[in-house]
């Protein structure tokens, strides 16, 4: 159905609502994650981290949802990201290359007043839908390299969405993808370790595969995260973090209904952290709290990260 029709519909629904870019509303990059000591590639060993995930958003505009067009959206997710990574000893280029595997689980749970759920303007519109999932994602792969100059780190990387996650053919709430992607990006830290001060910043672009059930290719993705901490005595820390996404290139496919709409949202908010000692080896905790703001054609609301870092292995030197 092309958009002028989309529109006509929710017209005679007695709506009138803008449209929502990015399919499912989302990308495979959670927004905020890189924020904080984005530069720094740990010493070569093995590290767990596992991010509990949050995120509650509405829109009144039209979003497509794995095949579906659904207006008043309500979406809250929880999601555990489990991530081991191997820090290696391996040099390239002067930098040491890093490898880790992160597998999401949990899920969404959407509410939308209305569904559009066919192809033509005679097919009916269904009201008051809910969906949710708890299940597996899919897994994301990364390689990496970090360099390190006195105070200065900094990092450059390819993130890989492998779909093998359980996808939910012909529902709304997914954690799931369906669709390959690769995630490109550099991050830099500044961290002084007398005053305490880390400055970090990350950039990075998704580049997304179609979804081969729905026909829908999100357009390529920029984002943006940063933070400015204050290291504390006694493990403590402080800052200010946010992020900005804004969709590069329009959404294609047959599945894209509401045409090539690009998305945009920024994101303000604050941290804490606090690292203590268990036997020799640091543990490192941390919590992430964003609020959304000047939105365009996505979700809009608040996002955190709980997060638990550690060393497997004794770092070396």
């Amino acid at each position: 159905m092309s958009p002028r029709a989309w529109a006509l519909a929710i017209a005679l629904a007695g709506i009138s609502l803008p449209a929502a870019a990015a399919e499912n509303g989302a990308g495979v990059y959670p927004l905020g994650l890189r924020a904080n000591l984005s530069g720094l590639v740990p010493a070569p060993g093995v590290y767990l981290q596992n991010d509990l995930y949050y995120y509650h958003g509405d829109a009144s505009a039209a979003v497509a949802m794995h095949g579906h067009l659904v207006a008043e959206v309500k979406a809250t997710s929880w999601i555990n990201l489990a991530t081991i990574m191997w820090s290696t000893p391996l040099e390239i280029a002067g930098g040491n290359l890093a490898l880790s595997a992160t597998l999401p689980a949990g899920g969404p749970g959407i509410d939308a007043g209305i569904e559009y759920t066919g192809s033509n303007l005679g097919s009916p519109l269904r009201r008051d839908r809910h969906d949710s999932a708890t299940t597996f994602g899919d897994p994301f792969l990364v390689a990496a390299i970090g360099w390190h100059a006195g105070n200065l780190h900094w990092t450059t990387g390819v993130g890989v969405n492998v779909p093998a996650g359980d996808y939910r053919e012909h529902e709304i709430a997914n954690l799931a993808f369906n669709h390959w992607a690769a995630d490109v990006y550099g991050g830099v830290t500044w961290l002084d370790p007398h005053r305490g001060l880390e400055l970090s910043a990350a950039m990075g672009v998704t580049f997304n595969g179609e979804n081969d059930v729905t026909r829908y290719t999100t357009g390529n993705e920029l984002h943006v995260d940063f933070a400015a901490v204050q290291h504390l005595p006694k493990g403590f820390s402080i800052g200010l973090v946010g992020y900005h996404y804004n969709q590069l290139t329009g959404d294609s496919g047959d599945g894209a209904l509401l045409g090539a709409f690009k998305g945009r949202v920024t994101a303000l908010g604050g941290t804490l952290g606090y690292m203590f000692k268990v036997g020799d080896r640091d543990v490192s905790t941390n919590l992430k709290v964003f609020r959304e703001f000047d939105t365009h054609n996505r979700l809009e609301g608040t996002a955190a990260f709980f997060t638990v870092a550690m060393p497997l292995t004794a770092p070396q030197s």
